[in-house]
């Protein structure tokens, strides 16, 4: 198997293809311009500086593009970073598609399909049922591409479904544990909590947030749409099933500071804002510890409030003797 990114070690040269997942013009301190650059493979993503930028530089090496890289793995800051050695586009006879370098969700389209559609077929109630039937077919294609976010967490392709069947794995089990929950009402909050992503991002290559995103959120555009099908639908708009829905998608990031208008105030909108939580947070520190040598710390994790994490030594346990059995067990 070739190397790939985060296969190269620290003050490594290298050179192999990769895809450019960011890029942005920046001016340094001299006054010139420089490229803020990010590449991507299957194995991760790193940082690095074109210094020295023309305009043709600037046109040239956009984001969503494959490069032919030759670069040295370096640290910046304590955290890892390319210096750029060459760098130029790759032509047609070599590898140029960019959906060779994004990493893919764990499963297949058609296995989270089926998981979703069955979880569906549990929403027993007939205002979540039909809601969550018109929006999921409406948005399937984007729903099942696309990542559940720019970076951080689930920022693969498929990213954003395969990040909804962990919550409702997770959902599933909590209603096994304790009486009393509304299953149906958390089955349907976890499903189009994030179903506004697939307006608020560009996609699965060179994610951007788009205008809406960046003016309205996922939050609201779900919550906009919820109101539209349920009108599309004929179901009262002051019904109290399809208010409890519409408080699902807006609390469910717990807190107004982090872009909720409400905090949860059911019972189930606050299971399913720990269990997004919950979620990102363990595929975030995973991320991290992925290339990290055991009795090593990762890099500092924005999202986690730049904290680093800790992989643990492999503990070898010594092998044990058997005892001597005793006269009475040779009997």
């Amino acid at each position: 198997m070739a190397k790939q990114l985060m296969d190269v070690k620290l003050n490594e040269q290298f050179e192999m293809y990769v895809l450019l997942k960011d890029a942005k013009k920046r001016v340094a301190k001299n006054g010139n311009m420089f490229l803020s650059l990010v590449f991507q493979d299957k194995s991760g993503d790193i940082s690095g500086k074109f210094w020295d930028a023309t305009p043709e530089n600037a046109k040239e090496f956009v984001a969503g593009k494959v490069v032919l890289l030759k670069g040295k793995r370096e640290v910046y800051m304590n955290s890892p970073q390319i210096k750029i050695l060459s760098m130029r586009l790759a032509n047609q006879s070599e590898p140029h598609d960019p959906l060779m370098f994004i990493k893919k969700a764990g499963m297949s389209r058609d296995q989270m399909e089926e998981y979703i559609n069955q979880t569906i077929f549990e929403i027993t109630n007939a205002t979540y049922n039909r809601v969550v039937r018109a929006l999921i077919t409406k948005h399937a294609d984007r729903f099942y591409d696309f990542p559940a976010a720019k970076s951080n967490h689930h920022d693969f392709a498929g990213g954003l479904a395969f990040h909804t069947i962990s919550i409702l794995k997770q959902a599933h089990a909590i209603v096994s544990q304790y009486d009393g929950i509304n299953a149906p009402l958390l089955y349907a909050g976890a499903i189009l909590h994030d179903l506004g992503k697939t307006t608020e991002l560009s996609g699965p290559i060179a994610t951007e947030y788009t205008l809406a995103g960046d003016l309205l959120g996922h939050l609201s555009i779900m919550d906009a749409e919820i109101v539209e099908a349920a009108d599309k639908l004929g179901i009262d708009q002051g019904s109290q099933d399809l208010i409890m829905l519409r408080h699902m998608v807006l609390s469910h990031h717990g807190l107004l500071e982090y872009g909720s208008p409400e905090r949860p105030k059911m019972l189930e909108a606050e299971i399913l804002h720990h269990l997004d939580e919950l979620d990102a947070t363990i595929v975030m520190i995973q991320g991290a510890l992925k290339n990290v040598q055991p009795g090593e710390f990762s890099d500092r994790v924005f999202g986690l409030d730049n904290r680093r994490f800790y992989k643990p030594k492999k503990v070898i346990e010594p092998k044990q003797k058997p005892d001597k059995p005793t006269q009475g067990e040779l009997l």
